[in-house]
């Protein structure tokens, strides 16, 4: 039986959504998995894969912020 596909939790670190995620895929590849459940599979991939992008996002403005506070810093 396929898995419920739920929200995201929204305390979902980067680790914890990369690596469910990369389970996901596995289960995928795997085959086996019957057309309802690769079907919430691939739900909770997309799910997992706009957390992670999120993460990624908010990584890179903070370090667009503090390479800009840095070189407002310099004389």
């Amino acid at each position: 039986m396929a898995e419920p596909v739920s929200s995201v939790r929204p305390e979902l670190s980067y680790e914890q959504a990369r690596d469910e995620l990369t389970e996901v895929v596995r289960r995928l590849e795997s085959g086996g998995a019957t057309l309802e459940e690769s079907l919430a599979l691939w739900e909770r991939g997309e799910e997992l894969a706009s957390v992670c992008q999120r993460w990624l996002e908010g990584a890179r403005a903070r370090l667009d912020t503090a390479r800009a506070a840095a070189d407002d810093q310099r004389p």
